[in-house]
């Protein structure tokens, strides 16, 4: 492809508006052909608004777009994909029955159905990622970061002018991470133009050309990457400096006396294996014991177990064998409700599927455990649940317009949060298993998610931390457990100085005398 000259995509102060709030307002950014454009903001800032916009999601309540030269309204995300506009979105849209090469067949296909030319199409461009992915595998079958590959896939399929990433990297291990970069690079160097959402500084830095900041729905800074200071854009993004995780947490931690320990474990996961339907062993006698007040953090490449891992310990899926104990009750084959009744918080790593309900309002879906709090004769008390919701919201710094409103009209961070809150103040709460808790947030809310977390550990709650990004477990946990297809590999103290040994144990190789 020649390269083009000048802008791609101009946006000269577009607005967008929903009811009373306001997403975004006057922002005017250029996007160049040949270039890798990074967006930064905390959750909700409107990175995801403005991506809608030019994807032709919404409709902006002011301002004009162009786009190839022309002036840009797209009635609809078909209509940007005709035109040379592909969105990797931060929620999944491929249909969890079917098979991946199914889905991405959809729509892109007419007339004869070459199903092996359309499959041997998938692997290939999945092999330039430098990942496998089966085109004939069930997507419901395969993990969240396998699924976020078949998503990319599915847009890189359609040879796009300008390819919108949003949040793409969120659900990657960090070998991945690094080719998908490399594959970004490529794109805009082929004349394309790439808009990339990450909150992941050292992402920014590999690739980006220009880096843009939203805060608070207005463009607070538009720089060169070659001159852009990381911590000036970190605090243009926040408000405020911030430290390193380990510093932040140490500083921060209130001092409070840890409970004398409960008598034995919070959790105990003992030999737990499961087989899928094919027979294919997923997790492989797992067995960890944690004590109250405990962080262990499980770590490894994402589709290693860790899903089934905690499916199983959500009370949603049943193992093929062993036993798995919250504060000594067996509750193997007891359901999802009596997790909850024995004390088990559960943030599992797809709140869309398992975690809320999207149509009902934030105060329902922060209370969906307990509505029976606000229950009188039968009759939902709004009023009361709205109010404690709030004070909720405030602590756990979810933002939105208030309590009432819907779910689904939260960014995704500040869903994730919304989870948190209703999981950590479960009453009682014995143990807390989190499944990557921070996927989708930026740097600043990283930061409060860890704090709740290690003050909960220091009231004497056992937590499992499943999370693919290393360098936080490092920073939260006590010790931390590598799973490598299905099989707990090997243990290391959460020290930085055993950061090498972690990543080894995580890609299958030996470690001082143990076999992975």
């Amino acid at each position: 492809m020649s390269q083009p000259t000048g802008s791609l995509l101009s946006l000269k102060n577009l607005g967008k508006r929903f009811g009373s709030l306001q997403a975004l307002e006057g922002v005017s950014l250029d996007v160049r052909a040949g270039t890798v454009q990074c967006l930064l903001g905390e959750n909700g800032a409107g990175k995801s608004t403005l991506c809608n916009l030019i994807f032709g999601v919404y409709e902006p309540s002011a301002g004009d777009m162009a786009f190839d030269g022309a002036a840009w309204a797209p009635e609809s995300p078909a209509v940007a994909l005709e035109k040379g506009i592909a969105m990797v979105h931060q929620h999944f849209s491929l249909v969890p029955r079917m098979t991946v090469v199914e889905n991405l067949m959809l729509g892109q296909v007419r007339g004869v159905l070459k199903r092996h030319e359309f499959g041997a199409r998938i692997r290939d461009i999945a092999e330039s990622f430098g990942f496998s992915l089966d085109p004939d595998a069930v997507v419901g079958e395969l993990s969240v970061g396998e699924r976020q590959r078949a998503e990319i896939v599915k847009c890189l399929m359609r040879d796009p002018k300008l390819l919108v990433l949003d949040e793409p990297t969120a659900v990657l291990p960090p070998g991945e991470i690094g080719a998908l970069l490399d594959i970004c690079r490529r794109v805009a160097d082929s004349g394309r133009a790439v808009i990339l959402v990450t909150h992941k500084l050292a992402e920014i830095a590999k690739v980006a050309d220009r880096v843009v900041v939203l805060r608070t729905g207005r463009l607070v800074a538009d720089e060169s990457m070659a001159e852009a200071d990381m911590g000036a854009l970190v605090h243009a993004m926040v408000g405020r400096e911030l430290r390193p995780l380990d510093v932040a947490l140490a500083e921060t931690d209130e001092d409070v006396e840890t409970p004398e320990a409960a008598r034995g474990f919070a959790l105990v996961c003992d030999g737990l294996t499961v087989h899928d339907r094919h027979g294919a062993v997923r997790l492989d006698n797992f067995t960890l014991e944690i004590r109250p007040g405990e962080i262990v953090g499980l770590a490894g490449v994402e589709g290693n177990g860790q899903s089934e891992l905690g499916m199983v310990l959500a009370g949603l899926l049943r193992p093929t064998e062993g036993h798995f104990y919250i504060g000594g009750s067996d509750l193997t084959h007891a359901g999802a409700a009596a997790v909850t009744a024995a004390g088990g918080g559960i943030v599992p790593e797809d709140r869309h599927a398992v975690a809320c309900v999207t149509g009902m309002s934030v105060a329902e879906n922060v209370f969906l455990n307990k509505l029976e709090r606000f229950t009188r004769f039968g009759l939902l008390q709004r009023g009361a649940m709205n109010a404690a919701a709030q004070k909720q919201m405030k602590e756990f710094d979810v933002r939105a317009t208030g309590p009432e409103v819907a779910f689904s009209g939260l960014s995704g961070g500040n869903q994730q949060k919304a989870v948190l809150a209703r999981e950590l103040t479960l009453d009682p709460l014995v143990a807390l298993v989190a499944a990557q808790p921070t996927r989708g947030l930026d740097v600043s809310a990283v930061e409060a998610v860890y704090r709740q977390i290690r003050a909960a550990a220091r009231r004497g709650v056992g937590v499992l931390l499943i999370s693919s990004e290393l360098d936080e477990l490092l920073a939260v946990a006590d010790r931390v457990a590598v799973l490598y297809r299905g099989r707990l590999v090997g243990e290391r103290p959460a020290e930085m100085s055993e950061r090498g040994a972690i990543g080894a144990l995580m890609s299958g190789q030996i470690v001082s005398g143990q076999v992975a």
